[in-house]
């Protein structure tokens, strides 16, 4: 590489859009002799005259004309590289593909709002939602996923996260369920209970809070996702055991009036959902604008 400097490439955008040494000065806040010098020294690297006069005034030549739009935009992208917060994002001409790892609670409860919110503002941009095998950050740092929501796993420290909204688990019943009026922690493990677990496991607070109450648990099914465990119970006297916010963003549960939930007769602990990335896409204007509309969305706005 020669040793070009690149600073006359602000001056040679000042004088191409300009047409004139008095105005490229003024533009560029420098006296006139030192714009004129300027427009030496470029005469010099592009081999043109650039500017040349007719009459009084000042006219770019053909080359120069031709190279002026080329130039403004080189400029433009040379700032957007070294200056990323000046980086102008066209959400109507973003052709993107972003892939999120999401456990099916969070797609189920609002998906569909994020699918809908993304198409209306960029129609081009395509999102990819994978399961969650593991908590870990080894998919954010080889780059294989642009972004993942869940509760804060085994992540270096390294890795961004903002926090999205508090959770908890309830129980969903049928409409006119016993247990749609009051329900005591005797009266929910005389019920069945289903279970949505990923790794078919049973355990977890609820099981030990109605085994230190000296009770026992009956988990009659476990399925793979909060939907199905609703859906059977819905038609059942079993209760589904599923997080509150599937029950009040989810598009055909909320208001639903083929089943209720309640609040769990006893104390369970609170998780943070949070979404997380790689430091790398921390000012890249394309995902600062997808983590904004995933935050408006769990924010309600």
């Amino acid at each position: 590489m020669n040793d070009t400097d690149l600073n006359l490439l602000i001056a040679l955008d000042a004088l191409l859009t300009e047409g004139s040494v008095v105005g490229a000065a003024r533009r560029l806040k420098l006296s006139e002799s030192a714009m004129s010098r300027t427009l030496g020294r470029l005469r010099t690297a592009t081999g043109d005259a650039l500017l040349v006069r007719a009459g009084r005034a000042m006219v770019l030549t053909p080359y120069a004309e031709a190279m002026r739009e080329r130039t403004h935009n080189t400029l433009r992208e040379a700032r957007a590289v070294l200056s990323p917060d000046a980086e102008v994002l066209d959400l109507a001409q973003l052709d993107r593909r972003f892939i999120l790892r999401i456990n099916e609670g969070f797609v189920e409860a609002f998906g569909s709002k994020l699918i809908a919110t993304v198409a209306l503002q960029a129609p081009n941009v395509q999102l990819i939602f994978v399961g969650k095998p593991e908590k870990s950050d080894r998919d954010l740092r080889a780059g294989s996923i642009d972004l993942e929501i869940g509760v804060l796993g085994n992540m270096g420290p390294e890795i961004r996260l903002q926090a999205l909204f508090r959770d908890k688990f309830v129980g969903v019943v049928r409409a006119g369920h016993p247990l749609a009026q009051h329900a005591n922690i005797r009266q929910l493990a005389a019920f069945g209970h289903i279970v949505a677990s990923r790794r078919a496991e049973q355990g977890g607070p609820i099981h030990d809070a109605i085994e230190q109450a000296g009770l026992s648990r009956k988990v009659v099914v476990v399925v793979p996702a909060f939907s199905t465990a609703v859906t059977l119970a819905i038609d059942s006297d079993y209760v589904a055991l599923v997080p509150r916010s599937l029950v009040h963003h989810h598009p055909l549960l909320k208001n639903n009036p083929s089943l209720t939930h309640f609040e769990l007769p006893f104390a369970t602990p609170e998780v943070t959902v949070s979404q997380f990335w790689h430091p790398r896409l921390e000012n890249e204007a394309a995902h600062c604008w997808l983590r904004g509309v995933i935050k408006g969305i769990c924010s309600g706005r």
